[in-house]
């Protein structure tokens, strides 16, 4: 090889190393409500209101399943690293509550340590009718007339169905 040509193949390596190592690099992203770190929002309790909360803080992540009276502001901020499944590195949970009025009563925080894991139930609900095998699916309708060769009967499958015009 010559000078020339191995000073390319250099470049090409040095430029493929550099792009292997930026695709290891880590990704952070945060989802949800954004403020700063140390950042609290101030939530005067009895003297905020529905309407005080989505002026200042905005519309909430997520409103209570069975209370609709509890608006819950979520942050979550995650690693992702190539292929790999994301970590979660912190998550702020801020759940307030109103009384009937629209007042805030109550101001809760929580973080990642009062998270719990939730086991999802691998059992399968079954369906009717059978399982169609590969071949089936693929040839399932090879010999079937189609709806115009048998007659134009009514409510056949494929056909518009009702009564039909006679003009």
């Amino acid at each position: 090889m010559n000078r020339k040509s191995m000073r390319m193949l250099t470049v090409a390596g040095v430029t493929l190393g550099a792009m292997v190592l930026t695709a290891c690099n880590p990704t952070l992203r945060t989802h949800g409500y954004r403020y700063t770190d140390g950042e609290v929002p101030e939530i005067q309790v009895g003297e905020d209101t529905e309407a005080t909360l989505l002026a200042t803080l905005g519309s909430p992540s997520v409103r209570g399943t069975f209370e609709d009276n509890t608006w819950y502001y979520i942050t979550d901020t995650r690693e992702y690293l190539s292929y790999l499944r994301p970590t979660t590195l912190a998550r702020r949970v801020i759940a307030v509550e109103f009384d009937a009025d629209g007042v805030v009563t109550e101001v809760t925080e929580f973080d990642a340590s009062d998270s719990r894991d939730v086991n999802y139930v691998s059992r399968t609900t079954p369906t009717r009718g059978r399982e169609l095998t590969l071949l089936e699916q693929v040839l399932g309708n090879v010999g079937r007339l189609p709806t115009d060769q048998l007659g134009e009967q009514e409510n056949l499958p494929g056909g518009a169905g009702g009564p039909r015009r006679n003009d």
